[in-house]
């Protein structure tokens, strides 16, 4: 069926009843967390203080434990069975789980409980590389960021939900009747809606577990190092969950300290911020065009930076007196609409931030080893939340005030930010061309599918302006090694886009023939590594927006290294400020902005029928009577 957006995906079996038995269980992990600690704060604080907030402490720290544990084996479990069974296992112990802590509750049983809370982080571990791993197996390339945006969104949406179900059933009469009864339901509701879940084979049948969970954690981690881009998505991903977990944890205390809110205010600020991320996440899709676009990172980054700093900006100077406002109260205060888009917007640019992170993490690894990948992810996401914690008591301790320490982490945010993009420069690069090309153009594209998904090939396309390169590297997902003018490799600004897209700089022979062999040694080279190699076989822009003839490179480089060939045609670009219609490209003053484009693939072209002639006539058919 075709896909539409991201909202089609909720019609869909392959994807409907996964999202639904994720958002159960997420939620159900926070319903019971935040009753058992609610319900200690209670009923041991009055007595013992001292012991409810080590109880409280000791709880927080056994629900994180089994990520450090267990996540090695969960990623082994999830890549050797198969994925559709294998969550129905998992959502099988859970009302194991549930069950216990239903006796729990019943027998007032604190021991019992917490122990119930780390199965529960048990629990968890064994779902989370499943979570990831599954969804390329039953999403399209152009889904899977739809489809993770779907799952950020509502794994947020469960955490707010479930810890505001859990406070409010523990308060009523018979708390632990009425919230046994809803762990239990809901674990159910999550393994009846798994067995709708379509099958997804194993991604490595014959691995053989490695029980020894320090062993195996390093082997993962040095197999995720191995790609550096990868590993550089799963630091950024892990950099997300530091900042996110100081932003939820220090918001109550912000709202009730700073803004002088009461509980009803910080409930409306993590029901903001959560919705904002969701809001984020869903954007994504229509930001990227469908496609797993990194240069969403840097913009998603940047945003983050910016309104947290804002939101230091935006604090009240002085703490309102006498008693703590209520929601009404505190949005009739002045300043309190800038705290509240400061808290949105972050969560906003905080999905946008990760949804293409995971996405890139899904796509480029081998799929063989992704949900180990996932688990390896997992492990350093508890590091980095662990390490917030520490570092927030730490700088609280210095006597940084919460606004400070919210400063102190945007400000670590851009650092962050540089340090990554610097190491991986295609992050940075991928922004630019997405700023270009978005702000310019009104793009489409259709059955891009027609690029190998792995393997080397060759595209060949029309050339109309200086442009073309940006917009086929800003559409298509694999990056693609363009052949092209040394001149215009080195125009400024633009000569940081190519030279980190891998470009490959050509002249005439009888310019400069060293560079013209150069030219050709590297295009050998990336196709023997398996990488997409693109080229405008016609040499130069045309003149009078005709496809003119395709000159000889094209036989030379793939009778040199057989490669399939895909006809691409750019529709639309004649006109534009950088094509030659009105003369000299980029001579004169821009007669028209953000004018509609399109991007159009065939069907691959084997090397040995891949002649200049036929290529060419592909091209031509590709773009029509559209210039």
């Amino acid at each position: 069926m075709a896909h539409d957006n991201e909202f089609t995906l909720l019609k869909q079996r392959r994807f409907l009843p996964f999202f639904i038995t994720q958002f159960l269980g997420a939620f159900n992990d926070n319903v019971f967390k935040n009753a058992l600690i609610i319900l200690i704060a209670f009923q041991i604080a009055a007595s013992d203080p001292g012991r409810s907030n080590l109880l409280i402490n000791l709880s927080a720290a056994l629900f994180v434990l089994p990520f450090f544990l267990f996540s090695a084996t969960a990623g082994q479990l999830s890549d050797k069975f198969e994925k559709s069974r294998y969550i129905r296992w998992v959502k099988l112990l859970e009302i194991a789980i549930m069950l216990g802590a239903a006796v729990g509750f019943m027998l007032n049983s604190v021991p019992l409980l917490i122990a119930m809370l780390f199965m529960m982080g048990l629990h968890s571990t064994l779902f989370g590389p499943v979570k990831y791993s599954i969804m390329p197996q039953h999403l399209r390339p152009e889904e899977l960021i739809g489809g993770n945006a779907w799952i950020e969104m509502g794994t947020n949406m469960a955490i707010l939900l479930g810890t505001l179900l859990g406070g409010i059933l523990i308060a009523w009469q018979q708390g632990p009747l009425w919230v046994s009864c809803a762990v239990i339901t809901i674990a159910i509701l999550g393994f009846l809606s798994s067995l709708a879940i379509p099958q997804a084979s194993p991604a490595a049948p014959d691995l053989k577990i490695n029980w020894n969970p320090v062993g195996e954690t390093w082997n993962i981690l040095k197999f995720t190092y191995q790609n550096f881009t990868v590993f550089q998505s799963v630091l950024g991903i892990s950099w997300f969950w530091f900042l996110g977990s100081v932003y939820l944890a220090q918001l109550p205390n912000f709202t009730k300290l700073t803004l002088g809110g009461d509980e009803h205010v910080v409930t409306l600020l993590l029901t903001l911020f959560a919705i904002g991320i969701g809001v984020g996440s869903l954007l994504c899709e229509r930001l990227s065009g469908r496609m797993v676009e990194i240069g969403l990172v840097p913009f998603g980054s940047i945003g983050l930076t910016v309104f947290g700093i804002d939101l230091f900006f935006a604090t009240p100077a002085s703490v309102p007196q006498g008693e703590l406002l209520g929601v009404l109260v505190f949005l009739a205060q002045p300043g309190s609409w800038r705290v509240i888009m400061d808290v949105v917007l972050i969560g906003v640019f905080g999905g946008i931030y990760i949804v293409p992170l995971y996405a890139m993490v899904q796509q480029r690894s081998a799929p063989s080893h992704l949900s180990r990948v996932i688990a390896g992810n997992n492990i350093i996401n508890a590091v980095f939340m662990v390490a917030a914690a520490l570092i927030v008591v730490a700088l609280l301790d210095q006597g940084l005030s919460i606004p400070q320490v919210l400063l102190v982490m945007a400000i670590f945010n851009a650092a962050v930010a540089v340090y990554i993009f610097t190491l991986v420069p295609e992050f940075l690069m991928r922004f630019i061309v997405w700023i270009l090309v978005n702000i310019i153009y009104r793009l489409r594209t259709r059955d891009l599918d027609h690029i190998p998904a792995e393997g080397p090939a060759v595209v060949v396309c029309n050339h109309v302006s200086y442009m073309d390169a940006l917009v086929v590297i800003g559409c298509c997902r694999r990056p693609i090694r363009f052949v092209m003018d040394h001149q215009i490799f080195k125009i400024p600004g633009l000569n940081f886009v190519f030279r980190t897209a891998g470009a490959i700089p050509i002249a005439p022979a009888r310019e400069n023939p060293a560079i013209l062999e150069q030219a050709y040694d590297r295009v050998a080279r990336y196709l023997e590594e398996g990488e997409v190699v693109g080229i405008f076989p016609e040499g130069q822009l045309t003149k009078d927006g005709q496809i003119g003839p395709f000159k000889g490179g094209i036989k030379r480089i793939i009778q040199r290294t057989p490669a399939p060939v895909v006809p691409l045609a750019l529709r639309g670009m004649w006109g534009s400020f950088f094509s030659r219609r009105y003369g000299k490209a980029m001579s004169r003053f821009p007669r028209r902005f953000w004018s509609r484009i399109e991007l159009a693939a065939g069907e691959s072209v084997p090397a040995q029928q891949a002649s200049s002639a036929l290529l060419r006539e592909r091209v031509i058919a590709l773009r029509g009577d559209w210039p």
